[in-house]
């Protein structure tokens, strides 16, 4: 099984290790769609769980991993109205993958990149910022017991991801009355997403708000890209 992808793209074989920089067909906008070409793309931890074969639902084949990419639009398809070729732009999902050298989204996936902010900075904004804006207030995981003892009375801990089941104390929850709430960024509604993406943009439109990028790869070398990390092309 591999990982294809338009332009020219990384791919792996799932639970080999094995990968291959490959080139594929050229790529045109549908209806409401915009063709981006990538300058970077985020890299988050469940894309290196699905490329493993690791994660619980595997995508169907040919599949290419990353929905956070930023970059220029290089067309738009009929409808798309907000954007038009050269416009820098983020994206918070792709139809196509976003590990390659142009990727497809869907017109309300798509925000302009303010012009503060770097391709680098824009390629970290989909799900860590979006998420966070969606209440997360604490992110736990290994760790969920110990920051229950750290919470305020009526505190609340937001959990957006997991790598397996963990062990807690009830008695920590119930003294505190506080809570524990899973939050999905695919549960939110368009307007949600809007929301957040006018909040976000306002919040690095005044500088408040700035990306931070911990590790960058070039494209030939993101086998080796492990979560919260960019892709440079």
């Amino acid at each position: 099984h591999i990982l294809s992808l338009p332009g020219r793209t990384w791919a792996s074989h799932f639970n080999s290790g094995g990968s291959v920089m490959t080139k594929c067909f050229s790529m045109q906008a549908g209806l409401h769609q915009v063709l981006i070409r990538v300058h970077a793309c985020g890299v988050n931890p469940v894309e290196t769980y699905i490329r493993a074969g690791m994660f619980a639902r595997r995508p169907n084949l040919p599949y290419t991993p990353g929905g956070d990419a930023a970059g220029v639009v290089e067309a738009v398809g009929e409808g798309v109205a907000a954007l038009k070729a050269g416009d820098r732009v983020f994206t918070t999902a792709t139809e196509t993958g976003a590990y390659a050298e142009f990727t497809i989204a869907a017109e309300d996936s798509v925000h302009k990149l303010p012009d503060v902010l770097d391709f680098k900075q824009g390629a970290v904004i989909g799900v860590p910022y979006f998420i966070a804006h969606r209440e997360a207030t604490d992110v736990d995981d290994v760790n969920l017991s110990k920051d229950r003892q750290m919470l305020a009375y009526g505190g609340r801990v937001m959990i957006v991801g997991s790598g397996g089941p963990i062990e807690i104390n009830p008695v920590d929850t119930m003294f505190k009355e506080s809570s524990i709430t899973g939050v999905s960024l695919f549960s939110a509604t368009p307007e949600e997403k809007w929301e957040s993406a006018s909040f976000l943009y306002a919040g690095m439109e005044a500088g408040w708000l700035l990306p931070v990028v911990c590790f960058q790869y070039p494209l030939d070398n993101s086998p080796g890209a492990a979560g919260k990390i960019v892709l440079t092309m």
